[in-house]
């Protein structure tokens, strides 16, 4: 959610925006239309802006990614903020990598990588648990050979 603001602004990292880009062209990045509305909902105005843009990178939730998705969500239920005002993209995320052979690119950290974790279970620990490879962005500049 928040690469473009706080990590790799798009004014810097011009570079990236245009190798990241050109994954989602060749439909090696994709993201479930669940991360959109999270994006349209709580986004910084320029990754709105850029999401918007790139509409072919969100693909709609197809029965079996519901349907794996909510097997998810029922074996890690700390997954899901109940207080969030906007259904949680994540287990999706998780299923849409499981189902097709893909590697998630999430920021978010392990549990045992935090002081005083808010819950059991974060992007990263269900991947490990369920076998699904999971990188932050710069292990996937890594895994790209991407160079700056």
């Amino acid at each position: 959610m928040d690469w473009q603001a706080r990590y790799y602004p798009l004014d810097v990292f011009v570079t990236l925006t245009t190798e990241i880009e050109g994954l989602i062209k060749s439909v090696d990045f994709q993201a479930v239309e669940l991360v959109k509305e999270e994006i349209d909902s709580v986004g910084k105005p320029d990754l709105k802006s850029w999401a918007s843009s790139h509409k072919n990178l969100f693909v709609p939730l197809a029965p079996e990614v519901q349907l794996e998705g909510a097997s998810i969500e029922a074996k890690y239920p700390d997954l899901i903020d109940a207080k969030s005002p906007y259904q949680s993209a994540n287990a999706y995320v998780i299923a849409w990598a499981r189902l097709q052979g893909g590697v998630v690119i999430s920021q978010e950290t392990s549990v045992h990588e935090k002081r005083n974790p808010a819950k059991k279970h974060y992007i990263p620990d269900v991947c490990r648990d369920l076998g699904i490879p999971c990188i932050n962005l710069l292990g996937l500049m890594r895994k790209e050979r991407w160079t700056f």
